[in-house]
Protein backbone atom coordinates (compact mmCIF):
# COMPACT_ATOMS: atom_id res chain seq x y z
CA UNK A 1 0.00 0.00 0.00
CA UNK A 2 1.53 3.65 -0.68
CA UNK A 3 1.08 5.77 2.10
CA UNK A 4 1.73 9.12 2.47
CA UNK A 5 2.84 10.41 6.01
CA UNK A 6 1.88 13.64 7.08
CA UNK A 7 4.43 15.96 8.91
CA UNK A 8 2.88 15.90 12.37
CA UNK A 9 2.86 12.08 12.12
CA UNK A 10 6.25 12.11 10.77
CA UNK A 11 7.63 14.63 13.67
CA UNK A 12 6.22 12.96 16.21
CA UNK A 13 7.40 9.20 15.36
CA UNK A 14 11.16 11.31 16.25
CA UNK A 15 10.34 13.00 19.07
CA UNK A 16 8.37 9.73 20.67
CA UNK A 17 8.20 6.43 20.99
CA UNK A 18 4.41 5.88 20.67
CA UNK A 19 1.96 5.09 18.21
CA UNK A 20 3.11 7.49 15.20
CA UNK A 21 6.81 5.64 15.75
CA UNK A 22 5.14 2.27 15.12
CA UNK A 23 3.05 3.45 12.42
CA UNK A 24 6.29 4.95 10.89
CA UNK A 25 7.83 1.75 11.27
CA UNK A 26 5.55 -0.12 9.80
CA UNK A 27 4.98 1.55 7.04
CA UNK A 28 8.87 1.77 6.12
CA UNK A 29 8.72 -2.67 6.78
CA UNK A 30 5.60 -3.59 4.75
CA UNK A 31 4.27 -0.67 2.86
CA UNK A 32 5.59 2.14 0.20
CA UNK A 33 6.36 5.13 1.74
CA UNK A 34 5.15 8.53 0.00
CA UNK A 35 5.97 12.02 0.74
CA UNK A 36 7.30 15.28 -0.87
CA UNK A 37 9.09 18.25 -0.97
CA UNK A 38 5.95 20.23 1.76
CA UNK A 39 6.62 17.34 4.17
CA UNK A 40 10.33 17.18 3.89
CA UNK A 41 10.62 21.15 4.37
CA UNK A 42 8.48 21.14 7.13
CA UNK A 43 9.98 17.96 9.04
CA UNK A 44 13.33 19.86 8.65
CA UNK A 45 12.28 23.37 9.78
CA UNK A 46 10.26 21.64 13.33
CA UNK A 47 13.38 19.76 13.80
CA UNK A 48 15.66 22.42 13.71
CA UNK A 49 13.45 25.56 15.56
CA UNK A 50 11.18 23.33 17.81
CA UNK A 51 13.47 20.44 18.83
CA UNK A 52 17.04 22.23 18.21
CA UNK A 53 17.93 19.15 16.74
CA UNK A 54 21.48 20.30 14.12
CA UNK A 55 20.91 21.00 10.67
CA UNK A 56 23.69 18.56 9.53
CA UNK A 57 21.54 15.83 11.48
CA UNK A 58 18.18 16.83 10.49
CA UNK A 59 19.56 16.51 6.91
CA UNK A 60 21.02 13.08 7.30
CA UNK A 61 17.80 12.33 8.55
CA UNK A 62 16.00 13.39 5.65
CA UNK A 63 17.96 11.87 3.16
CA UNK A 64 17.34 8.77 4.68
CA UNK A 65 13.49 9.37 4.38
CA UNK A 66 14.13 10.60 0.48
CA UNK A 67 15.94 7.25 -0.16
CA UNK A 68 13.74 4.90 1.38
CA UNK A 69 10.48 7.16 -0.15
CA UNK A 70 8.96 8.09 -3.37
CA UNK A 71 9.15 11.65 -3.28
CA UNK A 72 6.25 13.37 -5.11
CA UNK A 73 5.94 16.56 -6.50
CA UNK A 74 1.95 18.33 -6.27
CA UNK A 75 0.24 18.37 -9.33
CA UNK A 76 -2.66 20.31 -9.62
CA UNK A 77 -3.83 21.67 -5.81
CA UNK A 78 -7.53 20.77 -5.28
CA UNK A 79 -9.73 23.25 -4.22
CA UNK A 80 -10.20 22.07 -0.48
CA UNK A 81 -12.61 23.05 2.28
CA UNK A 82 -9.54 23.99 4.59
CA UNK A 83 -8.12 26.87 6.35
CA UNK A 84 -4.17 25.81 5.32
CA UNK A 85 -3.67 26.16 2.54
CA UNK A 86 -0.38 24.47 2.81
CA UNK A 87 -1.79 21.24 3.14
CA UNK A 88 -3.58 21.19 -0.25
CA UNK A 89 0.42 20.71 -1.49
CA UNK A 90 0.22 18.09 0.92
CA UNK A 91 -2.88 15.96 -0.51
CA UNK A 92 -1.92 17.32 -4.14
CA UNK A 93 0.92 15.24 -3.76
CA UNK A 94 -0.85 11.86 -2.46
CA UNK A 95 -3.37 12.49 -5.37
CA UNK A 96 0.45 12.70 -8.01
CA UNK A 97 1.94 9.75 -6.32
CA UNK A 98 -1.40 7.50 -5.93
CA UNK A 99 -0.96 7.19 -2.30
CA UNK A 100 -3.96 5.06 -1.19
CA UNK A 101 -4.10 6.36 2.44
CA UNK A 102 -2.80 9.83 3.75
CA UNK A 103 -2.26 9.63 7.11
CA UNK A 104 -2.22 12.81 9.55
CA UNK A 105 -2.79 13.78 12.82
CA UNK A 106 -4.94 17.12 11.34
CA UNK A 107 -8.39 17.15 12.28
CA UNK A 108 -9.50 19.29 9.78
CA UNK A 109 -7.71 16.79 6.98
CA UNK A 110 -9.55 13.88 8.53
CA UNK A 111 -13.00 15.45 8.48
CA UNK A 112 -12.33 15.03 4.16
CA UNK A 113 -12.42 11.78 4.54
CA UNK A 114 -11.06 10.97 1.22
CA UNK A 115 -10.06 13.01 -1.65
CA UNK A 116 -10.69 11.11 -5.30
CA UNK A 117 -8.81 7.65 -4.05
CA UNK A 118 -6.82 8.85 -1.52
CA UNK A 119 -8.03 8.12 1.88
CA UNK A 120 -7.36 10.40 4.45
CA UNK A 121 -7.75 8.64 8.44
CA UNK A 122 -5.59 9.13 11.60
CA UNK A 123 -2.55 7.27 12.61
CA UNK A 124 -4.79 5.21 15.04
CA UNK A 125 -7.22 4.24 12.17
CA UNK A 126 -4.37 2.97 10.24
CA UNK A 127 -2.68 1.36 13.38
CA UNK A 128 -6.13 -0.15 13.60
CA UNK A 129 -6.40 -1.21 10.11
CA UNK A 130 -2.87 -2.45 9.89
CA UNK A 131 -3.26 -4.85 13.27
CA UNK A 132 -6.50 -6.24 12.70
CA UNK A 133 -8.11 -3.78 15.76
CA UNK A 134 -11.19 -2.04 15.78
Amino acid sequence: MRVLLDTNVIISAVATRGLCADVFRAVLAAHELVTCPQVLQEVRRILIMKFGVPEQLSAEYLELISQEAVVAEPADLPDLPIQDKDDAEIVAAAISARAEVLVTGDHELQGLKSIGKVRIISPRAFWEELTGQE
